[in-house]
């Protein structure tokens, strides 16, 4: 039954009736939706990496059976042979610690004087940076926010202990990139790393740059069936399918999120229900006073269920939208070291925690609500203070 407008003044008025307790519901509920937002939204940003425009025309070709395989680096010029691949280097993942194990960051070495012609939305902050790069074998890019992380400048020399191999890698800071997600990485030479390395003469990555997006499906069919019957066998893919594949190996994240979601539902219905309850034992024999002035019980269900989903909506929304502006105004990048760029609590799921609001409110309250909407009027007086 839909009340009339002119019910919503008792209605406000019994739900703020007792301050505190509304406050600390509304608080409970607000967190809680407040997690189930933000799992949500870091589900959403794994599922969904923000890739650039560019990247759509980029492959990533690695070992078949892992990351931790290497490829031979004379690869690297078969597959600049290759129909429809404009560019390629080797993306060789470093590993090397900074200082302290806690340090971690990202660290690539690659071919200086092609990388930029398949990343081309990673910008050096001035060209001469990049002539730098190319041109000194000890030569290093910082990601900016990685540079403001550890106060580098250019000009100041590094030591990355080695992990893979026994070997420091000293480095001199030549310039600073940004854009394309490189803000808190660093890139190193590969020419370099093979040398301190010993020649090992591998990569556990190829960056290839094809000349279009239309030639993408035959440049990974090209690559890996050239390499299917060699002692290296290729997978190659498209970077958001590389970048998902990486994700995956988390494990199930989606049943995780969906699971802890689930719970806290469970939980805030519990916590409600009781904080419900209670309100309407309390009000058993105001209850029965409105069925003497006329009030149905439809009415007065309807008015105990509203006055639950006022507060459960404001619960609900102010944890969602205290997530969406809170995250908004953080630099996720820097504090998740890229790992999560941005983190966007859409509308969607501010619905999403809107309509778990209104199922809270509704499974908290339906049953005392209606077994107190349909006491005897002369049992609801006796029952009054029990």
């Amino acid at each position: 039954m839909v009340l009339d407008m002119k019910f919503l003044p008792l209605i406000l008025r019994n739900a703020l009736r007792n301050r505190r307790r509304t406050i600390l519901t509304i608080l409970s509920i607000s967190m809680s939706l407040f997690l189930i937002s933000t799992l949500r939204t870091v589900l959403e940003a794994l599922e969904s990496p923000p890739l650039t425009a560019d990247s759509a025309t980029r492959v990533l070709t690695r070992h078949q059976t892992s990351l931790a395989n290497t490829m031979p680096i004379a690869y690297r010029d078969r597959i600049r042979q290759m129909p429809g691949v404009k560019e390629v280097s080797a993306y060789q993942w470093v590993g090397g610690i900074y200082k302290d194990p806690a340090n971690f960051f990202a660290q690539f070495a690659v071919d200086a004087d092609r990388i930029f012609d398949i990343y081309t939305d990673i910008n050096p902050l001035a060209p001469e940076q990049k002539e730098a790069f190319m041109k000194e074998r000890t030569a290093a890019l910082a990601g900016v926010s990685l540079a403001k992380r550890y106060g580098w400048n250019i000009g100041d020399r590094i030591t990355l202990q080695g992990t893979f191999f026994p070997r420091d890698i000293e480095l001199v800071i030549c310039g600073f990139v940004k854009d394309g997600g490189s803000e808190n990485l660093l890139l190193l030479r590969y020419d370099y790393l093979n040398e301190l390395w010993g020649n090992f003469n591998g990569a556990s990555t190829f960056a290839i740059k094809a000349r279009s997006t239309e030639e993408i499906p035959a440049v990974i069919d090209t690559v890996d069936s050239t390499f299917m019957s060699s002692t290296a066998p290729t997978k190659s893919e498209t970077e958001k399918a590389f970048v998902l594949g990486f994700m995956s190996m988390w494990g199930n994240v989606r049943t995780l999120v969906v699971s802890v979601s689930t719970v806290l539902t469970f939980t805030i219905i519990l916590v409600a229900a009781n904080t419900m309850a209670m309100s309407i034992r309390e009000r058993t024999g105001e209850i029965a006073i409105l069925r003497t002035l006329g009030f149905s019980p439809a009415h007065v269900l309807a008015m105990l269920i509203s006055e639950s989903t006022l507060i459960a909506l404001a619960g609900g929304l102010l944890g969602a939208l205290g997530a969406r502006y809170l995250f908004a105004e953080m630099d996720l990048n820097a504090m998740t070291m890229g790992f999560l760029q941005v983190l966007d609590v859409t509308w969607g799921t501010i619905l999403l925690a809107a309509g778990v609001s209104l199922v809270v409110a509704f499974a908290s309250t339906f049953v005392p609500a209606w077994t107190a909407s349909r006491l005897a009027i002369a049992d609801a007086m006796r029952r009054r203070g029990e």
